[in-house]
């Protein structure tokens, strides 16, 4: 298990099975105050619409309303960036997470430059930073 960190966000493999990982990713997400709004298993999806098999790949939505709140109305634009995504894919040994950087993704346009918005951004950030540390600790 490891935790890397791209241009857009955190990855960390979980020597889990799939379902396993997908509990486990939720749990953390909690513990940071992220429910998940939203749910896309795009394997699911792709075999529905398009007939094709895929490995098991599921888009979560995560939202910390309170943060959520905050940022909306600050700047309602802001709405279309969020939730803020995290992705549990299976990878034949365990599973892949990937968890967006808010903070890269707030420096989007002029957000950053909304005070508010980049306080809450370094917020989301690190709760987000804490979840991907607390799943490699898993």
């Amino acid at each position: 298990m490891g935790q890397t960190m791209t241009d857009l966000g955190f990855t960390v493999t979980l020597n889990q099975p799939f379902d396993t990982a997908l509990d486990t990713v939720i749990a953390a997400l909690g513990a940071e105050g992220f429910g998940v709004i939203s749910r896309i298993d795009l394997d699911k999806a792709f075999a529905e619409k398009l007939g094709e098999s895929f490995r098991r790949y599921t888009i979560l939505g995560a939202c910390n309303p309170k943060l959520a709140h905050k940022a909306v109305g600050a700047r309602p634009d802001v709405g279309l960036l969020l939730p803020c995504n995290v992705t549990v894919e299976e990878d034949g040994v365990g599973a892949i997470v990937r968890i967006v950087d808010a903070g890269q993704m707030m420096s989007m346009g002029d957000l950053s430059g909304t005070p508010a918005i980049a306080e809450l951004a370094t917020d989301a950030g690190a709760r987000l930073d804490r979840v991907a540390k607390a799943l490699k600790a898993a």
